[in-house]
C-alpha cells in the first residue's frame, strides 16, 4: 500500500481498523511485567490509559487514542519528519476540532517531540494544511507497518504454530478488524514465545485484547 510523503489523510485505513490491527499486535507482545512499567520505561506496542503507543526508543514513536463517539486521534514523529525544522514553522494543529487532547499536543509541541497530528471523526480523517514543499511528515515510515494490511497479515502468520490446526491468520486478522475476536481462537493458533522470544503472557495478551475492545464493543466509544 501506497503512503504518501507527505502524508495524506486519505493514506490512513479507517480508525477502527488501524486501531483493531495495532492493539492486535499490541497484544502479542504484552506482558504483566510490562503492563507495570512507567510509559516512558516502554518500548515496542502496547495499550494503556492514553492509548495504543509505538516506540522503538530511537527513531519512532506514536499514539492513537480513542476520545469516544467514533473519534480517534493520531500523534507522534518518525526521524524522517520534516515538519519540526520547516520554516516558518508549521501549526500541526490549525483546524483541529476542539475535542482534541490539546494540553497533552501542546506539551508536546512545546518539547519539540511531535512530527505530526491526524485526528478522525465522522468516518474521515484529517489533519494541517502542509506547505507544497515538505518533503515528508513521518506517516509512512512511521505508521506504515499499521496501515498495510498485508504487514500485520505477516507479522501475525509468523506467530502462529504452523502444527496447530485452527482459524487462519487472516480469519484472525479479520475477526479483530470486526471486534469479535475470539481469544480462545487466537490462543489456540499461536506459538510458545512473543515476538522478542520471550515466553507467550497469555492473561496479559487477553486483557489487552479485552481492553482494545476487540473481543465484543466499539473501540470508539470506551477503549481508552
Amino acid at each position: 500500500m501506497t503512503v504518501h510523503r507527505p502524508g495524506l489523510p486519505e493514506d490512513l485505513p479507517p480508525a477502527e481498523k488501524l486501531w483493531a490491527r495495532w492493539a492486535l499486535l499490541a497484544a502479542l507482545e504484552a506482558t504483566t511485567e510490562h503492563e507495570e512499567r512507567p510509559p516512558r520505561h516502554r518500548t515496542g506496542r502496547w495499550l494503556d490509559d492514553e492509548g495504543l503507543h509505538w516506540d522503538d526508543c530511537g527513531c519512532t514513536w506514536w499514539v492513537m487514542s480513542a476520545q469516544g463517539d467514533g473519534r480517534f486521534v493520531l500523534y507522534g514523529e518518525d526521524e524522517a519528519s520534516d515538519v519540526k525544522w520547516y520554516e516558518p514553522a508549521i501549526d500541526v494543529l490549525a483546524g483541529g476540532p476542539d475535542w482534541l487532547p490539546y494540553e497533552e499536543l501542546r506539551d508536546r509541541l512545546e518539547g519539540c517531540e511531535i512530527g505530526c497530528v491526524y485526528w478522525y471523526e465522522n468516518g474521515a480523517w484529517a489533519r494541517a494544511p502542509y506547505p507544497d514543499d515538505l518533503g515528508d511528515d513521518g506517516l509512512d515510515c512511521g505508521m506504515g507497518d499499521f496501515i498495510d494490511r498485508g504487514e500485520v497479515l505477516g507479522e501475525l502468520a509468523n506467530r502462529l504454530d504452523g502444527t496447530v490446526d485452527g482459524p487462519s491468520a487472516d480469519s484472525l486478522l479479520a475477526d479483530a478488524e470486526a471486534y469479535r475476536l475470539a481469544p480462545h481462537g487466537l490462543l489456540e493458533r499461536l506459538g510458545a514465545t512473543n515476538r522478542h522470544d520471550d515466553p507467550l503472557d497469555r492473561p496479559a495478551l487477553v486483557r489487552v485484547l479485552a481492553r482494545a475492545g476487540l473481543t465484543g464493543g466499539f473501540a470508539g466509544a470506551d477503549a481508552r
